[in-house]
This record gives structure tokens, C-alpha cells and sequence, in this order.
């Protein structure tokens, strides 16, 4: 029985054509976006809005300001509520600490942070917003950033 030997430029020949990475084990072209409102007076302030396809990782809110905490936090994506919540209901729910359901509230009245992160990236197709809506007065500065990556 014969046996064939294969040459270096024949194996090469077989192999698959390379690809781009797949950032495999990680989200690819990560970037922080941030958006700020100071001062925020009473009403409905949109504070990011991103077009897709893209991932989301993480995000916060930080309420300079405001004694009542009932200024809601609304993260949607593809037109979905995934977070509608105010800063005093995250407090009276018990998000004070780390825990599965992705949303931390932390701070004092003065300067208050609501984060929110679950442990693989979401998917938007068409848009993620993030909007604040100020119910309370002498809100001082809202500010907001959320990590993005792409599919």
C-alpha cells in the first residue's frame, strides 16, 4: 500500500481562510458613553441614546441633590423596559448590595448612584436609551455612563 506524503503548500491549501477575531471570552470594541445634565430641573431628561446592533455591559446614574430620591431611572432597549426605578425604591427594595438581579443603589441623600450590570452583555438591535425623570426639586447634576460594545 502506498503512502502519500502532503507537502507543506498542499496542507496550507486545506485550511480554513482566516477570520477577524470573535473576541472570544470578551466584548469587543468597548467604549464608555456619558451623558450629564446640570442642573436638572423637574421633568423628562434622555440622557443617552445609542443606535444598534451593539451590546451593553453596564451602566449608573448619579443624583447630585434632591432629598426625596423620587427621580426614576429608565434604561430600554429595542423599545423594552429593563430598568424603571427610582433612587428611593432601589433603597426601599434592598439593591444596597451586590446581588443577582443586577442593580445597586449606594451614597447618602446628598450624592446617590444607582448601577446597573448583569454578568453577560445584552444585545440591542435597534437602540438603547437611558433617561432620567426628576420628581423631586433641587436636583443639582445627573450623571450617566453606560459601557457598549459591538455583536
Amino acid at each position: 500500500m502506498a503512502t502519500r506524503k502532503r507537502s507543506a503548500k498542499s496542507a496550507a491549501g486545506t485550511l480554513l481562510p482566516t477570520r477577524p477575531s470573535a473576541c472570544i471570552g470578551g466584548m469587543c470594541d468597548p467604549q464608555r458613553i456619558q451623558g450629564l445634565k446640570a442642573p436638572a430641573p423637574k421633568g423628562t431628561h434622555n440622557l443617552i441614546t445609542l443606535e444598534g446592533p451593539g451590546l451593553f455591559l453596564a451602566g449608573h446614574v448619579s443624583k447630585q441633590g434632591g432629598a426625596t430620591g423620587l427621580t426614576f431611572v429608565q434604561l430600554r432597549i429595542d423599545g423594552r423596559s429593563v430598568v424603571d426605578l427610582s433612587f428611593v425604591a432601589a433603597r426601599n427594595l434592598g439593591f444596597t448590595q451586590q446581588n443577582p438581579y443586577g442593580i445597586v443603589v449606594l451614597g447618602s441623600l446628598g450624592l446617590q448612584n444607582l448601577t446597573f450590570g448583569w454578568p453577560v452583555p445584552l444585545v440591542f438591535k435597534r437602540s438603547l436609551t437611558l433617561t432620567v425623570v426628576v420628581n423631586e426639586t433641587g436636583v443639582v447634576q445627573l450623571l450617566a455612563n453606560v459601557i457598549r460594545g459591538s455583536l
